[in-house]
């Protein structure tokens, strides 16, 4: 049996006239003679009355002393309004379905409630379904510890139950549903010509889910390029096949129109807070005493520069003060610039290519930019930058880089 997986987000099913559109999508797999196992989010946005962070808010405004497995119970709930209503609509248009809960499907993980892991997947109650010719509705977002216990798997979880039941499936493919139609060059906010990208790796598509891009949470690309299962993004709101993500060298990706390209996409992180420490007189343990520190108090760090002077690094704006509070406890005199932003340059095919850098330090320069830090790896390039400068900065590298084109 050719096995697709679809998953749709909140979006997707927040109304009447995108709940007929899902149904669109899935008749249109049907007739192509697909097994579908469709994973669904909770219905709309936070204000909206099914919604995670409504439910979540109705808590907060209610005591706010929910245990963490029983906050886990209430998270699960709006997957399975969506789930169960899905259902009913499909059924109601004589589609034989069934919906499933997370722990209904399969999906067993550990009991780190809040961030669960996933164990395994028992795919007997999915795979007896499919045979019986039923579209099989699975809720994202949660699964089900040995004991019974609901968990959540925390942000992106929706993505990831959706590429983890592909994995144990064997699933031809994993279609995203989002309101964007695919993966663009860059957010479409802050960069008006950016474009849809036909093909993309893994590893890129990866990397900018990291950097800032929402299409896909990273945890969900790994587990697919690990199974080696195609993922295509796509809009509920199109019938444009959207963004295919699969190894550079897939079959599929020869096959397209694909120019070779240095830089795939800009993306961006604001909100982040850097911070200097300098090394006192005759100590050489600057690094050992500051990450530690940070590590004790659960800060975390990122964009990382040691040298034997000391340490530069960033933290999000809201543990900046608690941060350099640490600092100071321990003997330090930190220098802290708030209000910064990382953007991001990436592309899998800048490795071992000269002048990427120059580049992107003569666009940034062209628009009087300062870099105030920056770091690279493989596929992608960062540099920090002041919050106040980050549409600029992107609109600059999208534009040096003929990423319009």
């Amino acid at each position: 049996m050719r096995i697709l997986v679809q998953k749709f987000g909140g979006t997707s099913l927040s109304t009447d006239e995108a709940r007929k559109l899902v149904i669109q999508h899935i008749n249109r797999e049907r007739q192509r003679q697909y097994g579908l196992v469709v994973v669904v989010s909770a219905m709309g946005r936070k204000g909206d009355p099914y919604a995670t962070d409504t439910l979540l808010t109705l808590i907060r405004n209610h005591g706010d002393s929910l245990p963490a497995k029983e906050r886990d119970m209430l998270q699960g709930c709006g997957e399975i309004i969506s789930a169960a209503l899905l259902c009913s609509l499909l059924r109601a248009g004589d589609v034989p379905a069934i919906a499933l809960t997370g722990g209904g499907a399969g999906i067993i993980t550990d009991n780190q409630f809040g961030r669960a892991r996933i164990l395994e997947i028992r795919t007997d109650a999915i795979l007896k379904a499919l045979q019986d010719g039923q579209v099989v509705i699975v809720t994202g977002f949660q699964g089900v510890t040995e004991s019974g216990d609901i968990t959540t798997l925390g942000r992106g979880g929706s993505d990831t139950s959706a590429t983890a039941l592909g994995a144990a499936l064997r699933a031809e493919r994993v279609d995203i549903y989002t309101d964007v139609n695919g993966i663009l060059t860059a957010d479409p906010r802050i960069v008006k010509d950016a474009r849809p990208l036909s093909v993309i790796s893994y590893a890129e598509v990866g990397n900018m889910a990291r950097q800032g891009a929402k299409v896909i949470h990273p945890r969900a690309v790994e587990i697919a390029q690990q199974a080696r299962i195609p993922l295509r993004v796509r809009s509920t709101f199109s019938e444009d096949e959207g963004t295919l993500v699969t190894d550079t060298f897939d079959a599929a990706a020869k096959a397209s129109s694909v120019r070779d390209r240095h830089v795939t996409g800009v993306a961006h992180v604001s909100g982040v807070t850097q911070i200097t420490v300098q090394a006192q007189d005759g100590h050489t343990d600057v690094q050992l005493q500051v990450f530690q520190a940070m590590a004790r108090h659960q800060i975390s760090v990122d964009f990382i520069n040691v040298n034997p002077g000391g340490a530069i690094y960033t933290v999000f704006d809201h543990d900046a003060d608690k941060a350099v509070s640490v600092l100071h406890e321990i003997g330090y005199a930190p220098r802290a610039v708030s209000g910064c932003a990382k953007i991001s340059v990436i592309g899998g095919g800048m490795n071992g290519v000269p002048g990427i850098m120059a580049r992107i330090v003569e666009a940034l320069t062209e628009k009087g930019i300062p870099i105030l830090q920056s770091a690279d790896s493989n596929t992608t390039i960062w540099v920090l930058v002041q919050e106040c400068y980050m549409a600029s900065a992107l609109q600059a590298l999208h534009a040096k880089f003929s990423l319009h084109e």
